[in-house]
């Protein structure tokens, strides 16, 4: 596909050097729902880690596809750690018309050793490769491991702030 069409946009398997991006399933919220249940995970995000049957009701919408006209396509996988075969997190995708907005999170277990930044590089990689006009994720000013992997994919922070985050964002016309 030559031209970006955010309409075309689904989650297929995607491969770093360490890491399987699976797209999103019902069942994996038995394998991330404990894999992302340390509160600590939300110091910067807020809420409370989901038990497996609201994480499945979650992925259940999300999955449904979005109920915003502007969003065209919700792209979500599961981290699968190779060696290990154990889920370690999640990535999305959220396709619109004017690029992609990025998000990550990876279980405390597995933090530090650069994971998040695999499947940021992998994924923003993709999103570029299909002609993506924009990639963009908010950050916690405070969340520097953060502010390192949206770095890591490209991004730059901006000076706009959405509930208490900063806009990171590259533009097709930036230079990488």
């Amino acid at each position: 596909m030559s031209a970006y069409d955010p309409k075309h946009f689904a989650a297929v398997p995607l491969r770093g050097a360490r890491l399987d991006l699976e797209p999103l399933r019902l069942d994996h919220a038995a394998e991330v729902a404990p894999a992302l249940a340390d509160p600590a995970l939300h110091a910067f995000i807020g809420g409370a880690p989901l038990a497996e049957p609201e994480l499945g009701a979650r992925y259940a919408r999300l999955l449904a596809g979005p109920p915003d006209p502007d969003a065209t396509a919700w792209c979500n996988w599961v981290l699968r750690l190779r060696e290990t075969g154990a889920a370690v997190g999640t990535v999305q995708a959220t396709v619109v018309a004017r690029g992609a907005e990025l998000a990550w999170v990876v279980g405390t277990p597995w933090q530090g050793v650069g994971l998040a930044r695999e499947a940021a590089v992998v994924l923003a990689g993709w999103l570029r490769e299909r002609g993506a006009p924009a990639l963009m994720a908010h950050v916690h000013p405070e969340h520097r491991a953060s502010a390192a992997v949206a770095a890591a994919a490209g991004l730059a922070p901006t000076e706009v702030f959405e509930d208490g985050e900063r806009r990171w964002e590259w533009r097709a016309s930036t230079p990488r």
